[in-house]
């Protein structure tokens, strides 16, 4: 990933902008999760103001623990923020709060799965060995008022969109990966080729939250990336695999920059939540909805084969509680 240049913050005050699309594609369960939580932290945390968690998670096996993620995963970032004595900066501190958070969610999976009840809601009935057979990526954005935070673990995926460039704020976790085969040959594990370089021959990606069967070879330990917002800021989009299998980051930032910008072409659902029976769209603004569901569209006239869940985040206009800048901001 290349390293982005340092430039000031930008914001209007408010709550965020966003907009987020989920499709159930051509499988035959839904089984990712969204989570979108504005001003998550607690009244009296310190630095409370101004932080907006945003999560996609996609879930294989079965949905609950995406599902578990999407309930859990922003309450225990904001417990780890809680209980630090000053406002999170550097990005080794970020880095540990979000490392944490994720080995607690984890534990809290495994605890959930040791000791669940039946459900006939689930499908694997949550009964162990089935549900430790069952895992989630987990990519996660905290927006800051001069920070966008990301922590990815597993082939979900994050994107700047820069001035018209799209920049990657992760890497998939794939076994194929240098630097991950090395991980899990370490561990004692294999890569073996079953359609596609698979962790024992099973898993397609070589971290995940759960797949308790493939540990130690499949970590839920997260790789995070901090970087500080600029004026060229435009938006972020978060989704599942179901999208970057079939779209490039290039193309995915230029359609929503369509849609930001007003120039793409119109589509007939209207803003706000609208549950179906492939999904769900919804969010606080029209052109960021417009721009999550033109993706996942795209996303299905490829001819993805998974599940699309798709979040962007209008950076232009996400909150800052600080003055504006005096100094003329650039066009987007």
């Amino acid at each position: 990933m290349s390293p982005l240049p340092k430039s000031e913050a930008r914001g209007s005050g408010g709550l965020p902008v966003y907009g987020l699309a989920s499709s159930c594609g051509r499988r035959r369960d839904m089984e990712d999760a969204v989570s979108v939580q504005p001003e998550f932290l607690r009244q009296g945390c310190v630095g409370e103001a101004g932080l907006h968690f945003f999560g996609v998670y996609d879930g294989h096996g079965c949905s609950h623990v995406a599902e578990a993620c999407k309930e859990r995963m922003h309450e225990l970032v904001a417990e780890e923020l809680a209980g630090l004595r000053h406002p999170v900066g550097a990005e080794t501190e970020w880095k540990a709060v979000m490392e944490r958070s994720f080995a607690r969610t984890e534990e809290e999976l495994l605890e959930r799965c040791n000791g669940a009840p039946r459900s006939a809601t689930c499908r694997c009935e949550m009964q162990a060995p089935d549900c430790l057979r069952v895992g989630s990526t987990a990519v996660v954005a905290v927006v800051t008022p001069d920070r966008v935070v990301v922590a990815n673990c597993g082939d979900s995926r994050a994107v700047l969109c820069r001035n018209g460039v799209a920049f990657p704020l992760s890497s998939d976790h794939k076994p194929e990966r240098p630097d991950e085969l090395k991980r899990i040959q370490a561990a004692g594990g294999q890569v073996i080729y079953w359609d596609c370089p698979r962790v024992l021959g099973v898993l397609s990606m070589s971290r995940a939250i759960g797949d308790h069967y493939l540990k130690p070879y499949v970590t839920s330990e997260p790789e995070v990336t901090a970087i500080q917002r600029m004026e060229e800021d435009e938006f972020l989009i978060l989704a599942s695999d179901g999208l970057w299998d079939v779209v490039p980051n290039g193309l995915a930032c230029k359609v929503a920059r369509m849609c930001l910008r007003g120039t793409a072409p119109p589509l007939s659902l209207g803003p706000g939540a609208a549950e179906t029976g492939e999904g769900r769209a919804g969010g606080s603004d029209r052109a960021c909805f417009e721009a999550a569901l033109l993706l996942t569209k795209l996303a299905e006239v490829r001819q993805s084969a998974d599940n699309v869940s798709v979040v962007v985040v209008d950076l232009r206009t996400t909150s800052s509680p600080r003055p504006p800048s005096t100094r003329k901001k650039k066009a987007v």
